[in-house]
């Protein structure tokens, strides 16, 4: 079982006279930096001088240089912008920047593993992974708790990676909720199959198919939309707080038999398979033909990326969707 660690076992001195300069100001990006510069750290903010997050960044009180700039003033470099944008940034901005000891850290291991950059030897290479949306790393850190957080040593040039990673994680505000320890690898490999076989293509094409299955069959699309997507919301929010077993205890009975006697009908062996198919195209030892798939894409201006987009906008869900969500003024609230 992977170990966790908590704050007790973290030490921000460790990262006390380090400059940490965060790369991007997304999502990831701003929470990160606002929690490590709210645990006493000293961040700065690394952007495009042409950036729109420019003034964002200023007004929330950060010093901001040109993404080059604020790699040579920093001794940690956490590079935070998409990932098809980082190979780019590093060699051209990053890397001549580097010196001996300094630090490279990343959210998601996608361009170490996949070889997209590969980093002098003289420095460390170590990963801090929210487990969660960066909006949400932010409120949970004010409201005084923690998102949890995985860490990865890529590379230890220095001796201390491991206790910067802690130290990292804990100035973003893992240390309260605890810090597993995992490999780049695992990571990459396991995140990538989550999005695509479960969280987005899974459960979004399980959706579509619902839904389909109702309105071929003559049920209104709205009604179809209620009963496939919408309430959605309601069961995962019942897995998020207390797994298959808090949901399957707040359904009622006859919710539940469905569940258990139906459910293995729609997801079973075949459906596993082909997770075992995904799985093989993401792993690098079995070729990463995924990686190799994306890159192409992004190097060719993504125009199988757009058509599929385009594609699912499309789809009647969409439409209906987004009229019986017009009615919901609550909605817009969020």
């Amino acid at each position: 079982m992977a170990k966790m660690y908590y704050d007790q076992d973290c030490d921000l001195n460790v990262l006390k006279n380090e400059t940490i300069a965060v790369i991007g100001y997304g999502s990831q990006g701003a929470a990160q930096a606002q929690n490590m510069r709210d645990s006493g750290l000293h961040v700065i903010i690394g952007l495009r001088p042409d950036s729109s997050f420019v003034a964002t960044a200023k007004a929330d009180g950060f010093e901001v240089f040109s993404t080059a700039e604020a790699a040579k003033k920093a001794t940690i470099i956490q590079i935070l912008a998409p990932d098809t944008k980082q190979p780019g940034i590093y060699k051209t901005d990053i890397e001549p920047n580097l010196e001996k000891g300094n630090a490279i850290v990343f959210s998601h291991g996608f361009n170490i593993h996949y070889d997209q950059i590969t980093p002098k030897a003289d420095v460390d290479v170590y990963m801090v992974a929210p487990k969660g949306p960066g909006h949400l790393v932010r409120r949970v850190y004010t409201e005084g708790g923690g998102v949890p957080s995985l860490i990865a040593i890529h590379q230890d040039a220095t001796g201390t990676a491991h206790a910067r990673a802690l130290a990292h994680a804990a100035g973003v505000g893992a240390g309260r909720a605890g810090i597993l320890e995992t490999s780049f690898r695992e990571e990459t490999e396991t995140d990538l199959f989550g999005e695509q076989a479960v969280l987005c293509g899974g459960v979004a094409h399980l959706i579509q198919a619902g839904f389909e299955t109702l309105v071929e069959a003559g049920y209104e699309p709205e009604i179809a939309y209620f009963e496939t997507l919408h309430e959605t919301k309601l069961i995962v929010d019942l897995i998020y707080e207390g797994g298959m077993a808090k949901m399957r205890h707040s359904i009622s009975d006859t919710a539940e038999w469905g569940d258990l006697t139906s459910g293995p009908r729609v997801i079973d062996g075949h459906v596993k398979q082909k997770m075992k198919e995904v799985l093989h195209d993401i792993q690098k030892d079995k070729g990463a033909k995924f990686a190799k798939d994306w890159i192409e894409e992004t190097k060719n201006g993504y125009p199988n990326f757009e058509r599929l987009r385009k594609q699912e906008a499309a789809h009647q869900i969409e439409t209906v969707g987004a009229k019986l969500r017009g009615m919901m003024k609550f909605l817009g609230k969020k």
